[in-house]
């Protein structure tokens, strides 16, 4: 019998575990979703921007530069491509702004 309860309570505990766990990415996912944009060149207000920028930043090692021109580009553009790199042909303002030498501007 109380190898059964210690079953029991071991279940339960396991159970309860991957329930925070899936809460916790399904919270992540929205929070993600929430800041992907999908209606291209002016779909974000300037409010947007950062939280726009934080998610397309967040993979890179070089974090405040990324921040920085990210959220300089969104002002003037009002859109930040899909994901946390590429798929800047959904933005072609933020896709063509480039740098006095002629690379990319925007992250």
């Amino acid at each position: 019998m109380a190898k059964l309860s210690c079953f029991s309570i071991a279940f339960f505990f396991l159970a309860l575990v991957f329930a925070i766990e899936v809460s916790h990415v399904t919270a992540l996912d929205a929070t993600a979703a929430k800041y992907r944009p999908t209606g291209g060149e002016g779909s974000l207000r300037p409010e947007q921007c950062a939280g726009a920028c934080d998610f397309r930043c967040s993979a890179t090692s070089h974090k405040n530069p990324c921040l920085q021109y990210c959220n300089q580009c969104c002002q003037k553009c009002l859109c930040v491509p899909s994901g946390t790199s590429g798929n800047k042909e959904e933005c072609p303002c933020y896709n063509n702004w480039k740098t006095k030498e002629g690379g990319p501007k925007c992250p």
